[in-house]
């Protein structure tokens, strides 16, 4: 029996990138938990996939195509949630597009789009739900990260790491800001988890791999289905007390110096 604290039933969520991968995870394990679930992504197909996957659980879903970079294709995401729900309860920022670039080669409009993506879009979707939950009086916001934010990757994340950054400080501010109104504000970093496009990365370049595995005590990369207990635990009451937390899921990869190993490491030598 579930313990009744991660209980997310009459609640409803919205989850970007919901058509695969860890936000397809999210959402299933909100409506697992309870919660009915809105679904935006660019893949409105995949989206619909999703949605009947919830409503299998007994939950209802709603897919909605759209760009989480374009400002007002959120704004009407939240137009189309008043209209179907009259309220929203978790937000589970996923989606967002990033770009590689070396700095000294990258054109600065390259930045411009993923800041776009990952900051203004984002901001925009915390900003609409943000005055909704406040109204309310509660609300939970999980904005997706990474740990390329929290320290850097290298290999021409510069763009992308600049915009998790600044993601994980847009979190930290929120969460100071509408903490004492009732609505909580965190973050979930995650390390390397296999998703298609990793596994076409790694096919085309093999060593990469023992690259990552070299930074993540565990000795594995993550599985997409493991978003589901963290994303779980920040939406429900479980976490009544926790805002502006910025929790790694990475295997233990920022607790490691660079320059250590564990057993087992690829990189580990006698």
């Amino acid at each position: 029996m579930s313990h009744p604290l991660f209980d997310l039933s009459g609640r409803v969520a919205m989850v970007s990138g919901g058509a695969s991968g860890m936000g397809r995870q999210m959402a299933l394990g909100f409506a697992e938990a309870g919660a009915d679930i809105v679904l935006a992504d660019l893949n409105l197909a995949g989206a619909e996939v999703t949605a009947g996957e919830v409503e299998s659980l007994g939950r209802r879903a709603v897919p909605v195509e759209c760009n989480v970079s374009d400002i007002e294709q959120v704004r009407a995401l939240y137009s189309t949630i008043d209209a179907e729900f009259g309220r929203i309860d978790v937000v589970g920022n996923v989606a967002g597009e990033g770009h590689m670039g070396r700095p000294e080669e990258m054109p600065v409009e390259k930045l411009q789009e993923v800041l776009q993506n990952l900051v203004v879009g984002r901001f925009t979707s915390c900003q609409e739900a943000g005055r909704r939950m406040l109204k309310q009086g509660r609300g939970s916001i999980i904005n997706f990260g990474s740990i390329g934010g929290w320290n850097s990757l290298g290999r021409g994340h510069t763009p992308y790491g600049m915009a998790m950054g600044a993601g994980i400080q847009m979190t930290r501010e929120l969460s100071t800001e509408w903490a004492s109104r009732g609505v909580r504000v965190n973050a979930i970093l995650p390390a390397q988890v296999w998703n298609e496009g990793l596994r076409k990365r790694v096919a085309a370049t093999p060593e990469l791999e023992d690259t990552f595995l070299g930074g993540i005590p565990m000795a594995r990369l993550g599985n997409p289905e493991e978003i589901k207990g963290p994303a779980i635990f920040l939406a429900s009451d479980a976490s009544s007390f926790v805002t502006g937390a910025i929790l790694p899921m990475d295997g233990g990869n920022i607790a490691l110096n660079a320059g250590g190993t564990y057993p087992g490491s690829p990189r580990a030598y006698a």
